[in-house]
C-alpha cells in the first residue's frame, strides 16, 4: 500500500485533474492540501465535463472520501455553488464522502475586493492573480486574524473574530478611499450558511490518522504547479501558498512519513497563465497552434494561456525541489502536427551557459533558452494506450526527455479521456 502526492511540475494547468481522477480509481481517499478556488481541474468522463475548483477530483467517483485540508483557503459561497453544480450532474455530495478541515481558513468578500484593488493599482507591475481573494486570505492566516471554519460554530466567537479582522482591513480601505465593511451584515451572511458548511467539518488530521490505521490508500491532490510556489517559484509572480509535495503533510495534518510516492504531472510542452518570466514562450504561429490544439484556456478564469516549448531545465529543477519519483506526461497528442519539436536543455545568461533558473526575477527575464531539436512525427497519437504503438519519433522524444530530466516517465496521457493513458508504472504499487 502506498500513499501518493500529485503535484504540477510546471506553472500549473498540466492536466492534473484527469490524472488524479484516473488514480482515484485505486485510492480510497483524495485530499486537497493547498490553494483555493483560483485553480481548476477539468475532468471529462463519459463525455460529461466536470470543472472542479475546490472539491477534490475524487468527488466524481462513488465510494471515495474527499477531503479539503487545513492548507486550503475556502470561499464558502463558492464552495456551496460548486457543490450545487456538481450535484446537478448526478454526483452525490454528503457528509459521508466530503470532509472539510475545521481549521481551514475562509475567504471573505473583502479579500476578493482587496485582490482586485491591488491588481488594478499595480498597473504594469501586476502579478496576474485570479482576483479570487486567495492572497489576502493567506495574509490574514499568517497575520493570525483570519476566520476559520470552526469560528462559524459560535456567534459570539465569530463576532469577536470579525471585529479583529475588520479593524485591519477597514483601516486599509479607509486609506485607499474605499467604503468600510459592515461587521453585522457579514456576520449575518456567514451565520446563514454556517450549517451548510459545518455539517462537513471534522478534524482532518484525526480522520487521516484513522485512514492510515485502516491501511486506506490516500491520494493527495495539489493545485497549480511548483513554479508557482511562494518560496521556490518565479517570485513574485507566484501563488500565495507552497505547492511542493511536502505541503501535503502540513496542509492536511499528517506526518511526512505518510508520503510514499510523488507524481509530477508534466505537459509535453509548457504553458503559463498571467504575468511573469517564461523563457521558452513562443509568440508565433507555433505558440498559437499549441494553444489552439491544446485548448489552453484557464478552467477558472478562461484566460488564454501563454505557450512554449518544453523547458527541461525547469522541470528537472522542480523534480529535485519537490522530490518527484515519477512523471505523468500529458497532452502528447497536441504535438502531433509539428515538423520540428524542441526541448530547452540550458540557458544563456549574459553569455554564460547555466543549467538552472536563477532566483532573481531580473535574471529570469534575461535568460535565453538553448534548445535541442527533434523531428516531429506528423501522425496521430490521440487515443493510443500502448507505448509500442506510438510513432517512432514520439518514442524518441519521450525517451530523450526522460533522460534529460533524470526521472522516469510513469504514464503518458494521449487525450483528455480518462481511458486514453499509457501506464508504465503504477504509483500505488
Amino acid at each position: 500500500m502506498k500513499n501518493v502526492v500529485v503535484v504540477g511540475s510546471q506553472w500549473g494547468d498540466e492536466g492534473k485533474g484527469k490524472i488524479v481522477d484516473w488514480l482515484s480509481s485505486e485510492a480510497d481517499v483524495v485530499a486537497r492540501f493547498q490553494g483555493g478556488h483560483n485553480a481548476g481541474h477539468t475532468l471529462v468522463i463519459d463525455n460529461v465535463t466536470y470543472k472542479l475548483r475546490l472539491l477534490p477530483s475524487g468527488i466524481v467517483r462513488k465510494n471515495k472520501i474527499s477531503i479539503i485540508g487545513n492548507g486550503v483557503v475556502i470561499d464558502p459561497w463558492a464552495l456551496l455553488d460548486e457543490i450545487k453544480e456538481i450535484k446537478s450532474k448526478g454526483i452525490t455530495v454528503d457528509e459521508k464522502n466530503l470532509i472539510i478541515s475545521e481549521s481551514a481558513n475562509l475567504i471573505l468578500p473583502f479579500h476578493k475586493e482587496m485582490d482586485e484593488i491591488r491588481e488594478d493599482a499595480a498597473g504594469k507591475s501586476k502579478i496576474g492573480t485570479t482576483r479570487r481573494g486567495i492572497g489576502p486570505a493567506y495574509e490574514d492566516k499568517i497575520g493570525r486574524r483570519s476566520i476559520r471554519v470552526m469560528d462559524l460554530i459560535s456567534e459570539k466567537n465569530l463576532d469577536r473574530r470579525l471585529e479583529t479582522v475588520l479593524i485591519h482591513h477597514n483601516a486599509i480601505r479607509k486609506g485607499l478611499g474605499k467604503k468600510t465593511f459592515l461587521k453585522d451584515k457579514l456576520k449575518k451572511d456567514l451565520l446563514e450558511i454556517a450549517p451548510q458548511i459545518l455539517k462537513y467539518s471534522k478534524p482532518v488530521w484525526k480522520k487521516l490518522s484513522e485512514f492510515k490505521s485502516e491501511e486506506k490508500k490516500i491520494l493527495f491532490e495539489g493545485a497549480q504547479g511548483i513554479l508557482l510556489d511562494v518560496d521556490h517559484g518565479t517570485y513574485p509572480f507566484v501563488t500565495s501558498s507552497n505547492t511542493v509535495a511536502s505541503t501535503a503533510a502540513t496542509g492536511t495534518g499528517c506526518g511526512v512519513d505518510t508520503i510514499d510516492y510523488v507524481l509530477g504531472i508534466t505537459k509535453a510542452y509548457t504553458t503559463r497563465v498571467g504575468e511573469g518570466p517564461f523563457p521558452t514562450e513562443l509568440k508565433d504561429n507555433i505558440g498559437e497552434l499549441l494553444g489552439k490544439r491544446g485548448k489552453e484556456f484557464g478552467t477558472v478564469t478562461s484566460r488564454k494561456r501563454r505557450c512554449g516549448w518544453f523547458d527541461g531545465v525547469l522541470v528537472r529543477q522542480t523534480i529535485k525541489i519537490s522530490g518527484i519519483n515519477g512523471i505523468a506526461l500529458t497532452k502528447l497528442d497536441v504535438l502531433d502536427e509539428l515538423d520540428e519539436i524542441k526541448i530547452c536543455i540550458a540557458y544563456d545568461l549574459k553569455g554564460e551557459k547555466i543549467d538552472y533558473l536563477p532566483a532573481s526575477v531580473e535574471d529570469q527575464k534575461e535568460v535565453k533558452p538553448i534548445y535541442r531539436s527533434f523531428k516531429g512525427w506528423n501522425s496521430k497519437t490521440s487515443g493510443i494506450r500502448e507505448f509500442d504503438k506510438l510513432p517512432e519519433n514520439a518514442k524518441i522524444y519521450i525517451r530523450e526527455l526522460e533522460k534529460f530530466i533524470e526521472t522516469k516517465i510513469s504514464s503518458i496521457s494521449t487525450s483528455p479521456e480518462r481511458k486514453d493513458t499509457i501506464l508504465i508504472e503504477n504509483p500505488f504499487e
